[in-house]
């Protein structure tokens, strides 16, 4: 019982943590496009698609997914 009571505890906390790393992660990109980088037109276009979507899927509650596409927003920006 003991064992269980662990693990439960452990992936609680390793999801809060994911769940808080999105919206950190879109304040990086909002940031980041507040600035104006000088990026081609399909490239912030793409960039605000991402985030969009990172967005829907931390809302949606499937926050890996959120993550790594945040992730892909965050590589064309360089951040």
């Amino acid at each position: 019982m003991r064992k269980l009571a662990v693990l439960l505890g452990a992936l609680f906390t390793s999801a809060s943590a994911l769940a808080f790393h999105c919206p950190a992660d879109m304040k990086k990109i909002d940031e980041a496009l507040a600035m104006s980088p000088k990026l081609a037109a399909e490239q912030i276009s793409e960039i605000k698609k991402l985030r969009a979507e990172g967005e829907t899927l931390h809302k949606a509650g499937n926050h890996q997914a959120s993550v790594d596409t945040l992730a892909k927003a965050m590589k064309i920006l360089g951040i």
